[in-house]
């Protein structure tokens, strides 16, 4: 399944992606979510990020994505992380963070590519995975300012 949420904001698009650091990773964890951020390496290629998840009533979940790719172009800059170790609830994740120019301003794109054991997890993941990204809409605008 897919999710792909567009964020217009104000900046250069390389100096928004230059951005995405551990101070704004934390900013976009939604509240009353209990995530804790065991390892950030950052946004590049090779780097590593960990979250445990600590679901109600269930054990921790170990997340551990690796940056897989990064690249730059003059239409967009760009970062792409991969799930290595999922939560149960999940058996394929790429998430592609894009950030295409628009000359004096930009829009931040979450491109979410998931996998579930099967059909009704996905159709019943997908309305939470939107709402979790869709709160990030307002962290951004805030922290990059509007267009």
């Amino acid at each position: 399944m897919r999710l792909d949420l567009q964020t217009p904001v104000a900046g250069d698009y390389r100096q928004v992606l230059a951005r995405f650091d551990r101070s704004l990773f934390e900013q976009l964890t939604p509240p009353g979510a209990k995530v804790e951020l065991v390892r950030f390496d950052g946004s590049h290629k090779g780097d590593v990020v960990h979250i445990r998840l600590h679901l109600p009533l269930l054990p921790a979940q170990d997340w551990v994505s690796h940056i897989t790719d990064e690249g730059e172009t003059e239409e967009r800059a760009w970062f792409v992380d991969e799930g290595r170790q999922l939560p149960f609830f999940l058996r394929q994740w790429k998430h592609q963070h894009i950030v295409e120019n628009r000359g004096a301003s930009c829009v931040i794109i979450d491109r979410i590519d998931f996998g579930t054991p099967g059909w009704l997890p996905a159709f019943l993941l997908w309305p939470v995975l939107w709402a979790q990204f869709a709160f990030r809409k307002p962290v951004y605008r805030r922290v990059f300012g509007r267009t």
